[in-house]
């Protein structure tokens, strides 16, 4: 009995120690979705980037300087609502500080929302900006492809779910069809910060049954330069 409490309390400690060190710390905790991380992960992989994920219960027990030893901070897409309410004020704040000391950050849908001044225990890298949802939601539609206009570039379509449109902060990189921006970037602190209302890290299989006219292999390259700009804070062309 007594050797298989041991065990567990050795289990436990183990799931609370911080990550490995690497260039890139990738948010796989409560609320995001296990196939963005993993479609995240590939690309990474495929760009020979070093990473670790962490838990919402890893990340509650890192502080600022620890999270400061990574370059880039990605939380994926999800359920923005989950994600904030999953992490405690204490973990929010020492990722606000680290972003603020220089860590960049990268957010996919939820994460960009999350970044916002979200009501669920959000990140407020927008200096008090709250993101809508792209319209598309309005309209009843949960999922599509949509037409994304990329500065300095050409035209993509990507695969879009439940995203928010970026109006109000930063730089837009990149537009919806109605001219609202699908992608921003800017500055929070010493922090570079890229968010995304769609998701160009879309594996084929999300794809599979909507309609696009351009390539879920061209929408994943333009998701590595996004990575990369975010990790070097090297801004991209914007509107």
């Amino acid at each position: 009995m007594y050797s298989r409490i041991f065990a567990t309390c050795l289990l436990a400690m183990a799931c609370q120690q911080a990550p490995k060190p690497a260039s890139i710390l990738l948010f796989a905790g409560k609320g995001t979705s296990a196939g963005d991380v993993a479609a995240v992960e590939k690309i990474l992989r495929d760009q020979h980037l070093t990473y670790s994920t962490v838990s919402s219960r890893q990340l509650a027990a890192m502080t600022a300087p620890q999270l400061g030893t990574y370059r880039l901070i990605v939380v994926p897409g999800g359920d923005f609502v989950e994600i904030g309410q999953g992490l405690t004020p204490v973990a929010v704040t020492s990722l606000r500080d680290a972003v603020r000391g220089g860590v960049n950050y990268l957010g996919i849908c939820a994460g960009a929302f999350f970044a916002g001044d979200s009501p669920y225990n959000g990140l407020n890298l927008t200096s008090g900006v709250r993101f809508p949802f792209y319209a598309a939601e309005a309209r009843g539609v949960r999922k599509t492809a949509v037409q994304i206009a990329v500065a300095g570039s050409s035209a993509l379509e990507q695969y879009w779910e439940d995203g928010p449109q970026l109006t109000g902060w930063g730089d837009a990189i990149a537009t919806y069809d109605d001219g609202t921006p699908a992608a921003a970037q800017g500055k929070f602190g010493k922090g570079w910060v890229i968010l995304l209302g769609t998701h160009p890290e879309a594996p084929d299989s999300w794809r599979a049954n909507l309609r696009f006219a351009t390539s879920g292999e061209a929408a994943r390259t333009y998701a590595a330069r996004l990575i990369t700009s975010a990790l070097n804070a090297t801004p991209m062309e914007h509107f």
